[in-house]
């Protein structure tokens, strides 16, 4: 790969030259934003099976993380707190990690055919109180984990990546032997043996049939 040249002079490191190249916006793009989850807020939450839910850690490290469930899986407790469910996965815990050092989070809310999103940022809290693991139940077994996020603001963003990317159009899909394996993402710089790369694929085979819940 070769070596990427950034020129000082392209750099945007200020949001005054951010406004001279891009432009501002108006009054009305601000004001869409608020700092509760409206009644359309909340159903758009309740049709959503999928949000993507980011965090960083107190060296300003950033992760970003997928979750998933039926839809709803995410509750509105109230106008200003989201309750969501912490799933099996990996063990790293990345998420509950940074939120440990810094509660500061961000939820991008998606609904499989529709183009707009609803985004929310706040700040989350992390509990194994068993009154609030209780409604989360699924095939009998609880998450160990919720987060409990306070919102701090909430708005809708407009279809446009979702239209460009064409993440919805079925001809736009792609089939998983078109790209790589998940082993092969996992460990390709490690230049392990391609038997040991399949033995990991059905590894993580397996684990997604016995331990979704």
């Amino acid at each position: 790969m070769s070596e990427l040249t950034l020129k000082p002079e392209y750099l945007i490191d200020d949001e005054q030259k951010l406004r001279a190249l891009c432009g501002d916006t108006t009054d009305s793009i601000w004001a869409k934003a608020t700092s509760v989850i409206t009644e359309p807020m909340k159903q758009f939450i309740q049709l959503s099976p999928f949000c993507c839910l980011t965090s960083q850690n107190a060296q300003n490290q950033s992760d970003l993380s997928p979750r998933g469930d039926p839809a709803g899986f995410v509750s509105v407790a109230n106008e200003s707190t989201l309750i969501l469910p912490d799933r099996p996965g990996n063990r790293r815990y990345d998420s509950m990690r940074n939120i440990v050092q810094s509660p500061q989070v961000s939820l991008l809310f998606l609904i499989p055919g529709v183009p707009i999103t609803l985004r929310v940022n706040g700040h989350a809290q992390i509990s194994h109180d068993p009154v609030l693991l209780e409604p989360f139940e699924v095939q009998g077994r609880l998450p160990k984990l919720v987060l409990i996020i306070q919102v701090e603001e909430a708005y809708g963003h407009c279809a446009k990546a979702i239209l460009r990317s064409k993440l919805w159009d079925i001809k736009a899909q792609r089939s998983p032997q078109e790209v790589p394996s998940l082993a092969d993402l996992m460990m390709h710089h490690r230049t392990i043996p391609d038997e040991e790369v399949t033995r990991i694929d059905k590894t993580i085979e397996q684990d997604l049939k016995d331990s979704m819940y």
